[in-house]
């Protein structure tokens, strides 16, 4: 028997939905979505956790999978091929799995939510183990798909971490990390795209977000490990060192170049008149954290 999900209930206060303005359609969606954040928000402690899991097996030099089917899916992809060019991170240390693949970001492939093979010999290909961390993400928290990903992590001892928008779910019982983000029946019934897909884009930005600041991706508020391949992320970079060092822009660019476009090495230098032997060495002792080094260099010097 199937666990009672709210995700499929009907929405008893948009049954005359069909006979609404188009003002009335899109304020009533936006009313709905205002209970979104607190959705997430009771999940946060469980989140840090996860967060904190994450970055431990990030330092053993783990990898992270995000897997899941249809829209769930698709999200999970689009947060991990951001990560690349905002945090310089390797291509493959934080990949989206999509059910039915590439064809499916693009194409409505739903039935492969229920292959529960494709998933275990894609995982093997990536030969996932102990070290790596899987995100199942699933609004109904039973996809076979996901929860037959999240099997095979655990035979392999990773960190497994769930995402769902029901409570109690199958997923939750058999991940380390249950994150249940319920956000209730939604404005077309089971149209889980909306609101509880909102949640889980919010979640996926979390654990991503969280775990690339902790791993000293970030200074202050700013980016400061990005990959400067673009007009747009080239001025990015000269606005974060001047607004962490208080320099001028010409002298932003300047010293951007100096230092082969390393930002970090940059804003090290200006603030501590430090070497650039002397950034990469403190750098490199503290894992790229620029506060910790700054702190080391000061401490010996």
């Amino acid at each position: 028997m199937k666990k009672h999900r709210t995700t499929e209930n009907s929405n008893e206060k948009s049954l005359l939905l069909d006979e609404w303005s188009s003002f009335e359609i899109v304020q009533f969606m936006n009313q709905e979505d205002d209970g979104i954040a607190n959705a997430v928000k009771v999940a946060l402690p469980t989140i840090a956790l996860a967060v904190d899991g994450i970055v431990d097996r990030w330092k053993q030099g783990g990898r992270v999978f995000v897997i899941g089917a249809g829209t769930s899916g698709r999200l999970g992809v689009v947060d991990a091929v951001e990560l690349g060019p905002t945090f310089s991170i390797e291509h493959d240390r934080w990949t989206g799995i999509l059910a039915g693949g590439y064809d499916a970001m693009w194409t409505s492939l739903e039935e492969t939510e229920d292959d529960e093979q494709l998933i275990l010999s894609t995982l093997d290909n990536y030969h996932f183990s102990a070290t790596d961390v899987l995100i199942g993400v699933t609004a109904s928290g039973s996809t076979p798909f996901v929860l037959s990903g999240i099997q095979y992590g655990n035979e392999k001892n990773g960190l497994t971490i769930g995402i769902s928008n029901n409570e109690n779910t199958l997923l939750s019982s058999i991940c380390v990390y249950g994150i249940e983000a319920i956000t209730g029946p939604e404005v077309i019934r089971g149209s889980t795209r909306l609101k509880a897909g909102t949640a889980q884009k919010m979640v996926l930005n979390m654990l991503s977000t969280a775990s690339m600041v902790k791993l000293g991706k970030v200074y202050r508020n700013e980016m400061v490990d990005m990959k400067l391949i673009n007009r747009k992320l080239v001025y990015r970079a000269v606005q974060t060192l001047m607004n962490t060092t208080d320099i001028s822009e010409e002298e932003a660019a300047r010293i951007l170049k100096e230092n082969k476009e390393d930002l970090k090495v940059s804003i090290f230098r200006v603030l501590t008149d430090g070497t650039k032997e002397e950034a990469l060495h403190y750098l490199r002792e503290t894992d790229g954290h620029i506060k910790q080094a700054m702190q080391q260099f000061f401490q010996k010097n």
